[in-house]
């Protein structure tokens, strides 16, 4: 009869291992192995991508902020400690680059970084989605920075309260006021029929 795993002994979920994994190429990027480097640049470019699309909407600068982030990865990987995950760690890194580069930005350029996944759908699906995506878009591009910020990082990121406070260098009781301000107007913006975003 087979045993059963004890607590020590039982498998790694799915977010444990992705986590193991990101600490391992970090590790071997501190130890200046650039293939590990470049895994890790083609993993986090898009979900950065997404990130800083929220926070400027000028593709260039987008990319920008992508790299000058890596680029602290990169040189920086030996520093990391695994007080917090690898990607609040590197979305941490990318938040305070894009805020030092939207200092010096005057206009950003209007660009869709819509993310509709690699599903193939039929075209009404799909115009629904988009138009759904495009209603949540500018909804969200009514709130104040810091509150979008936090949406953006809890609901298309999946953090959690204190990962949100860690990337954004704030109180995780910060964090808790920006949701429930941010939530409380989203609902306002998205009711009736979405004539607030109209």
């Amino acid at each position: 009869m087979p045993q059963r795993r004890t607590q020590e002994q039982r498998m790694p979920v799915a977010g444990e291992a992705t986590e193991a994994a990101e600490a391992a190429l970090l590790a071997s990027i501190a130890q200046g192995e650039r293939p590990a480097f470049d895994q890790l640049y083609r993993q986090y470019f898009p979900r950065l991508a997404r990130f800083l699309g929220r926070m400027a909407r000028n593709p260039r600068l987008v990319e920008e902020v992508i790299n000058d982030t890596m680029l602290v990865v990169w040189q920086k990987a030996a520093s990391y400690n695994a007080s917090c995950k690898v990607s609040t760690w590197v979305f941490a890194i990318a938040y305070r680059k894009a805020l030092k580069a939207l200092k010096w930005e005057d206009a950003p350029v209007e660009a869709d970084f819509a993310q509709f996944g690699s599903e193939e759908l039929a075209p009404e699906p799909l115009a629904e989605r988009r138009e759904l995506h495009e209603v949540v878009a500018r909804a969200l591009e009514r709130l104040p920075m810091a509150h979008r910020i936090a949406v953006v990082l809890a609901f298309y990121h999946d953090m959690d309260y204190a990962e949100i406070a860690e990337v954004t260098g704030c109180p995780v009781n910060t964090v808790k006021t920006r949701m429930f301000h941010a939530r409380r107007k989203l609902k306002e913006l998205l009711a009736d029929g979405w004539e607030g975003v109209s």
